[in-house]
């Protein structure tokens, strides 16, 4: 999928299933479409590639082999700087509408006061998205229309996973830029993200680091990337529900300003095709279901 201007995003999000799901695994990209709605642009103050600096661009590829070894892949359609689906639902920011947002709206978080709440103030290294405001009402449509559906049929991937394993583990699928990363961890190629233990088993965290490490790359955990709103609101490993997050420095596989794949995509497909049979083992083999392990 190359990325383009539609006057509707209509799916605005895919899931893509194994013939046979083998493992109790869902694979998230929620951050890699690429279908810009036409009206959305022509509200922005910013030139095409620049509005693009938030997307995940090709992650959803690089992971698609997960279907291939029985693990359904979701995948949103339409950008991250006109929704992000990795924020609380109404993490919104007040300066940047007309009119009164709902009392329930989370107005003082840190993403919404760094301009990247659930409709993004912001792409890139802080550069606006809007010459002027937003009428509340776009934005409680956006939410209504793209983001509400794509979580409904989340839990159901997670909910369908856990009926017919006892457990769910769902790996959130990003990328960052090579510019993000700071200090020591600035050659960092993978930041695998669990909330601090928090979010999944550590065999899941253990798996994702060794087999990424035995193929030639570093890899932090944490840190600058613990893991957002998905990671946090669908990790509970006491409940058998246990949520991952992968970032990849975007260096790997793309040229950045380009906007294109680089002579390192193949590679970095094949490796992380090559660890998902290791991570659905460890999974088998070292986290019991809840009801299992009562028993």
């Amino acid at each position: 999928m190359t990325a383009c201007l539609a006057d509707a995003i209509e799916p605005a999000f895919e899931v893509i299933a194994p013939a046979q799901c083998t493992a109790p695994f869902v694979f998230n990209s929620p951050h890699s479409g690429r279908i810009y709605p036409r009206s959305f642009v022509a509200q922005t103050r910013l030139d095409f590639p620049t509005l693009r600096r938030s997307e995940d661009t090709f992650v959803d590829e690089l992971f698609a082999d997960a279907v291939a070894v029985g693990a359904p892949l979701m995948r949103a359609l339409f950008p991250r700087s006109f929704l992000d689906l990795n924020r609380e639902p109404y993490e919104l920011d007040p300066r940047m509408f007309e009119g009164r947002l709902p009392p329930f709206a989370n107005t003082r978080s840190i993403r919404v006061s760094g301009g990247l709440g659930t409709i993004a103030r912001v792409v890139g290294d802080a550069q606006e998205i809007y010459p002027r405001r937003l009428a509340v009402s776009e934005a409680l449509e956006r939410i209504e229309t793209y983001y509400k559906p794509y979580h409904q049929a989340l839990r159901r991937l997670i909910a369908r996973a856990q009926r017919q394993w006892g457990l769910a583990v769902l790996v959130d699928c990003h990328s960052m830029p090579s510019t993000s990363t700071r200090d020591d961890m600035a050659r960092a190629d993978f930041v695998i993200g669990d909330r601090y233990g928090t979010s999944c088993s550590e065999v899941v965290t253990e798996a994702i680091e060794t087999a990424l490490i035995a193929r030639g790359y570093r890899v932090v955990r944490n840190k600058p990337y613990a893991g957002g709103y998905i990671t946090e609101h669908y990790g509970n490993p006491s409940a058998g529900l246990h949520a991952v997050q992968i970032e990849l420095n975007r260096s790997l596989y793309m040229d950045e300003a380009a906007y294109e794949r680089n002579a390192g995509f193949s590679q970095v497909k094949a490796d992380l095709a090559g660890l998902m049979p290791a991570l659905f083992s460890a999974v088998a083999e070292g986290i019991a279901p809840p009801r299992a392990a009562a028993e």
